[in-house]
């Protein structure tokens, strides 16, 4: 059960409406739509996203009457889309924003723009804002957004392999000198129970020895 979203971190009203919405034309301007292949997967993934869903989802998270209006929740939602997906730094996803018609359709843009949307540093802030609950909704939206387009089965989401490569363990280093001895007892066990004579166990010198490596770790820590 997710937890309920926490207070506003800061005075910014509801964001605003993607420019895409603005039903209002240019006639000296060429719309995105017109000019990149509706084929492409990012669009048919713009199409396949729930936004007004996320929109009401994050709306909680801003004040209604104070601050300056927030930038929209698609555009928020899809730089982090694309950080992830093409592994980028934040720095590095507003950057390529500016270069790439996909993703500024994706993003919810009416028509190609020249200058960077946002300030790199606000997709930190939108990350506290969101917290892990509104992640979640984030990650849901994306798996929906995959049923929709066929790209991923039912059968897909029973199991989930999880990589934890960087994640913490509760294991011993491998050069540990504690985790030598214990090797050199089961060495020497496996040996007797296997009728190998062995003509040194080393059982009194490795104590020595693994409370001499013990001792010099707490001198170069002290």
């Amino acid at each position: 059960m997710l937890r309920p979203f926490p207070a506003k971190v800061d005075t910014e009203m509801k964001p605003q409406n993607a420019p895409c919405e603005d039903l209002q034309g240019d006639l000296f301007k060429t719309e995105l739509v017109e000019i990149i292949d509706l084929a492409h997967p990012l669009v048919q993934l713009a199409e396949a996203v729930d936004w007004a869903a996320l929109d009401a989802e994050f709306a909680p998270l801003f004040c209604g009457d104070n601050g300056c209006p927030a930038k929209s929740v698609r555009l928020m939602t899809a730089l982090h889309y694309l950080k992830y997906s093409f592994d980028l730094s934040d720095e590095d996803v507003v950057a390529g924003w500016v270069e790439n018609p996909y993703w500024q359709h994706l993003s919810g843009m009416k028509y190609f723009e020249h200058q960077p949307p946002i300030d790199a540093s606000s997709m930190t802030r939108w990350r506290k804002r969101l917290s892990e609950r509104g992640t979640e909704r984030m990650l849901r939206e994306t798996i929906a957004a995959g049923l929709k387009l066929k790209a991923v089965k039912n059968s897909q989401l029973k199991r989930v392999n999880v990589d934890t490569t960087v994640q913490e363990k509760n294991v011993r280093f491998p050069t540990d000198a504690r985790l030598y001895d214990r090797s050199r007892e089961r060495l020497v066990a496996a040996a007797r129970e296997r009728g190998i004579p062995l003509r040194q166990s080393y059982s009194r010198l490795g104590r020595q020895t693994l409370m001499q490596a013990n001792l010099y770790l707490h001198v170069r820590h002290g």
